[in-house]
């Protein structure tokens, strides 16, 4: 099903840790992505012929089936950019020309990654705007309660992960959402990881903005998604200029597409967009969730999520009970924790860790994990990271930890 976990690396079998990157392909996802390329390679929205609609439908069944799966409102609430990171983007740039003025503040919390870091910065900076941090605790969970404070009547938005990269606990969001909105202030949720390991509901979270990358989530590259609000997306500028968005365009002044459009500006991803739909029926059967097929296809749901469970049980118990390890994110129990591991060995750096457990076949994520600011708040310059999805096994696991065992008396 994915054809890459089947590869071997210096002639062991792979074990992938890496999936808070980016995740592997299943067979449906990459089969979608050459049909589209093969076959229906032609721009979308525009032309009349058979190729064309092609894309365009495909295009556009991705549209719905991303909106079916977060419980958007409407389509029209579903923008297509290249990633997280754009998406982002596009808000920041978007909502700081529509509402936000010198004095301003913006807040983020201490556990975000850059791409919700830097684009409220280049905001703030452009606008006169401050920006505020939202700290986090020894165990690595928001301060929530310092929200109060925080939150003063120039604040005009609240930027905050679903799930922490670096951290893999699972933030209240829906509880700051609502601490948010009591105050008269929209909240964007940075769901790179949440989409992946929790379902997403944006009516009943009630986030005004909700952003996500496919490539986390078995989609093709260069594809991301971000929901809006139709009142906030109505009333901000578009990001970008060119075809596609526009309504009329004349010397004397132009007119704006309706939305979606608005924000989708030139030739889109469209071959790599229309993967999003085997993507998300993929993550759908690997949580367990969708009313699917019974019989075998249900008990293979239910393997797979009891399975995951257990390999991180495995792993929490395992890294928090070795005296040489000093793990970063420590749930309270152990459903708030996704498989996803941060940690560090004294006497041992991080990138030599990583380059050892690569010869042996266990691919893992060294560094800052584009998270500096919570690496300065832990006191740290970098950390070895093992993230899982799935399709990982309790086998993999184990050798990881005999792995790491063996690279630590290797190095210390």
């Amino acid at each position: 099903m994915f054809p890459a976990l089947s590869r071997k690396v210096y002639g062991k079998a792979l074990v992938y840790f890496d999936n808070a990157a980016t995740v592997q392909r299943p067979q449906s996802v990459i089969s979608r992505w050459r049909d589209i390329t093969e076959k229906s390679n032609a721009n979308i929205h525009r032309a009349v012929h058979l190729m064309a609609e092609e894309a365009t439908e495909a295009y556009e069944e991705a549209r719905e089936c991303v909106r079916g799966f977060i419980n958007a409102g409407s389509k029209e609430e579903i923008v297509f950019t290249s990633g997280a990171t754009a998406s982002v983007n596009l808000v920041a740039f978007s909502f700081g020309e529509a509402y936000v003025r010198e004095g301003d503040e913006v807040i983020v919390s201490e556990a975000e990654h850059h791409s919700d870091i830097v684009p409220w910065q280049m905001m703030c900076q452009r606008r006169g705007a401050v920006l505020k941090v939202l700290p986090v605790d020894d165990t690595g969970h928001l301060m929530v309660d310092k929200l109060d404070n925080l939150i003063s009547p120039k604040t005009r938005i609240v930027a905050v992960a679903h799930i922490s990269n670096v951290l893999g606990l699972v933030n209240p969001v829906k509880d700051i959402v609502e601490k948010c909105h009591s105050k008269g202030v929209p909240v964007l949720v940075d769901g790179a990881q949440g989409i992946v390991h929790r379902a997403v509901d944006v009516r009943d979270m009630d986030c005004d903005f909700y952003v996500f990358s496919g490539h986390k989530i078995f989609a093709a590259t260069g594809t991301g998604v971000l929901y809006g609000k139709k009142k906030w997306l109505d009333r901000m500028p578009p990001y970008m200029g060119g075809g596609e968005m526009v309504g009329h365009v004349r010397f004397s002044g132009t007119t704006y597409a309706p939305l979606p459009l608005k924000f989708e500006a030139g030739t889109q991803n469209f071959a790599g967009v229309a993967t999003l739909k085997p993507a998300l029926e993929t993550a759908m059967m690997m949580r367990g969730e969708g009313s699917g097929a019974a019989g075998s296809c249900l008990a293979l749901r239910r393997e797979l999520v009891e399975n995951e469970a257990a390999v991180r049980d495995y792993l929490l118990d395992k890294l928090l009970n070795n005296n040489r390890i000093y793990l970063f994110g420590v749930p309270s129990v152990p459903e708030e924790k996704i498989p996803l591991f941060s940690f560090s060995v004294e006497g041992a750096h991080h990138e030599d860790l990583a380059l050892i457990l690569d010869k042996m076949g266990i691919a893992v994520r060294s560094g800052q994990m584009c998270a500096e600011p919570l690496m300065d708040r832990f006191g740290v310059t970098g950390m070895l990271r093992a993230s899982l999805l799935a399709y990982n096994t309790l086998e993999e696991a184990e050798y990881f930890i005999a792995s790491l065992d063996r690279a630590i008396k290797m190095l210390v």
